[in-house]
């Protein structure tokens, strides 16, 4: 996969220096967006089975937004030519300020960093790239509002995770510039690493990195669109997995692609469904409910 260029940080930045008053708060996931190349298959996905509010995409025309809450919800683009095997748009983190954020940001000469534009719905947004080229946006929403979408089977996107090569890399544009903060570390298999998270710096939402390459379980040679699709996800939280697994069987909204629930290496009860696209969606408990494999957790979990 190609990277994009990211330009080193300034002579003065190192490693754990950020401070918090030098940018606005970065508070939790906003949206994650993915492509699609089938409009109905993937409305009949995030409406009838998560049971997402469907509304116009206030940032792009051509797209689609199904809504857990009134801050967070999945942004649908048509699948454009020549795409690839990814069907990974941009991830998005919420934001107190865009335009104080896009000024730190070129201040510290993170390269395509777009102007901030608004939006439709009022909202103020940018994009950048991080250092393996990921698009990231960040979202100033108009909307205090944070109550979960009627029928929903959760109002609460607990965090996302795509595919990363180097963590060491990563790390300069996620922990060292932006300030998150580790969460936890695990891996299927001891002596490797899998999995990486680290909060945002305000809040209880996560990116997690899937690891890839050497150091992991996940060879390069692995990686075809099914196995990107598992590496590129986002999960709702629920308070009780059995309940929210019944909902869905109860009402016929399982996937035909599915499975769990299972309990996760973080001692968190899971299970994962698929769009039409192969893009996974992880339910996942708020809280574990027993020891996590490979490390402890080094900041509360979220609540609900």
């Amino acid at each position: 996969m190609k990277r994009a260029v990211w330009a080193v940080l300034g002579a003065t930045m190192m490693a754990g220096t950020v401070q918090a008053a030098e940018r606005p708060a970065i508070t939790g996931i906003s949206h994650i967006a993915v492509y699609s190349a089938d409009a109905a298959a993937t409305e009949q996905f995030y409406k009838d089975k998560l049971g997402a509010e469907k509304l116009p995409d206030p940032e792009d025309p051509r797209g689609v937004r199904y809504r857990f809450s009134a801050q967070q919800f999945v942004e649908v683009l048509p699948l454009p030519a020549g795409q690839g095997i990814s069907r990974l748009a941009h991830i998005a983190f919420s934001t107190s300020d865009a335009a104080k954020l896009r000024t730190y940001l070129a201040a510290h000469r993170v390269q395509e960093v777009s102007p901030v534009k608004k939006g439709a719905d009022g909202s103020l947004w940018f994009s950048a790239r991080d250092p393996e080229g990921n698009e990231v946006q960040f979202v100033q929403s108009p909307n205090a509002d944070s109550s979960p979408a009627v029928g929903a089977i959760s109002g609460r996107m607990i965090h996302m995770g795509f595919l990363v090569h180097s963590r060491a890399v990563e790390d300069r544009f996620y922990r060292d510039l932006l300030g998150f903060r580790p969460y936890w570390y695990g891996s299927m298999k001891e002596g490797t690493t899998d999995w990486v998270s680290q909060q945002v710096p305000d809040g209880h939402d996560w990116l997690e990195y899937m690891m890839v390459g050497d150091g992991s379980t996940t060879p390069l040679s692995k990686i075809d669109g099914r196995e990107l699709g598992v590496l590129n996800h986002f999960s709702l939280g629920v308070p009780n997995m059995e309940a929210a697994v019944t909902t869905l069987i109860a009402g016929d909204r399982l996937s035909p692609r599915h499975d769990g629930p299972q309990m996760g290496r973080d001692g968190k009860w899971q299970a994962n469904l698929y769009d039409p696209d192969g893009t996974r969606v992880e339910l996942m408990e708020f809280q574990p409910v027993t020891k996590p494999c490979c490390s402890a957790f080094t900041a509360d979990s979220p609540t609900h």
